[in-house]
């Protein structure tokens, strides 16, 4: 609805002929027909009349509804109110909103609950994403993986050396000498150990090496360690929860000539040389790939079979001037599991390398 302003201060001499008033539909009436168009004599006879200042509402009109309409309206020049509009310090009243309607509202409810919906379950995925990551995968219920049989050793670190010393096979070092204290070369022992009190990781004598080989062999093996300018052993045992028995002996020489020289006096190669104090005679094990082997060492592993399997696995480390003995057994039938016993002596053979 136009609104214009019709309050004259000064009539023309001969004011036009009002046109014939028209009736603007009001809030919920029909729609209005269509005024007939005005003649154009008419349309110039109301352009002739001069309009004072126009008063300014104060708040624009809002109506309630929209009026439809159906046809053009015509311009307000060319149809004059002939009711003046209520004066200024009159305000009018604001009708208030119309609400949306019940069909609007209902999809707009349901727009924002499954907004709500989707933003809880985003957050609550984002939550657990991150919550799963952060465990380690053996916390994690249905993806727990279970052992391989590997035993739980602590980490291992080589010990310092004396100044100016090098490592055993270090360019500088031509004789291979391990300069380290032997004892904290020995691998420790795993968690959930019992440790063998005669074996606690410090010097032993050689009637203790020799005897964990037949007695039928002891005085042999005694006169040949003493032969080869053997310095001293350090060794260390354990007893795990399964019944499985372990040592490590560590045997250091004058040279790596020695320790190369007992190797070969004792035969051990393709066989285990000296047999250990045990009722069957053990064998190459042709399944040992040399996994993990240090460069400059020789690893020789034997079982009671050819695959290493059995109640006894047996393997011996040549690394410079220090030759190793690794032993894992079994008592009874129970066979003596075999990634332990590979595990200990590729551990072993790195820290002497």
């Amino acid at each position: 609805m136009t609104e214009q302003t019709a309050a004259p201060t000064a009539a023309p001499e001969e004011p036009a002929a009002p046109a014939p008033e028209q009736e603007l539909p009001s809030a919920g009436a029909e729609p209005a027909a269509a005024a007939e168009p005005v003649p154009a004599t008419d349309v110039q006879a109301a352009e002739s009349v001069q309009v004072a200042e126009p008063v300014q509402a104060v708040e624009p009109v809002q109506v309630a509804e929209p009026v439809p309409v159906t046809a053009p309206v015509p311009a307000a020049e060319s149809v004059p109110v002939t009711e003046p509009l209520a004066a200024p310090e009159q305000a009018l009243a604001v009708a208030e909103p119309v609400p949306a309607p019940r069909s609007s509202r209902r999809v707009l409810r349901a727009v924002a609950r499954w907004t709500a919906a989707v933003l809880v379950l985003g957050g609550l995925g984002t939550g657990t994403a991150l919550g799963i990551t952060s465990m380690e995968r053996t916390d994690v219920p249905g993806l727990a993986t279970e052992g391989d049989g590997r035993w739980d050793y602590p980490e291992l670190s080589l010990p310092a050396l004396p100044a100016g010393s090098p490592r055993p096979f270090n360019e500088a070092n031509v004789a291979e000498i391990h300069h380290a204290d032997l004892r904290k070369l020995l691998i420790p022992a795993p968690a959930g150990a019992t440790a063998d009190k005669k074996l606690t990781g410090g010097w032993v004598s050689t009637a203790q090496f020799v005897g964990e080989f037949r007695k039928d062999k002891r005085g042999e093996l005694t006169q040949l360690l003493d032969d080869s300018a053997l310095r001293h052993i350090a060794a260390r045992g354990w007893t795990m929860p399964d019944g499985t028995r372990s040592r490590v002996y560590l045997l250091q020489f004058n040279s790596t000539a020695y320790a190369q020289g007992l190797r070969d006096d004792t035969y051990v190669s393709s066989t285990p040389g000296i047999p250990l104090d045990w009722p069957t005679d053990l064998q190459l094990d042709e399944s040992w790939n040399a996994g993990g082997k240090v460069p400059e060492t020789v690893v020789y592993a034997f079982g009671e079979t050819k695959t290493g399997k059995g109640r006894i696995h047996e393997a011996y480390i040549q690394a410079g001037d220090t030759l190793a003995l690794v032993i894992h057994s079994q008592q009874g039938k129970k066979i003596a599991e075999q990634v332990p016993f590979r595990q200990t002596l590729i551990l072993q053979n790195q820290l002497l390398g």
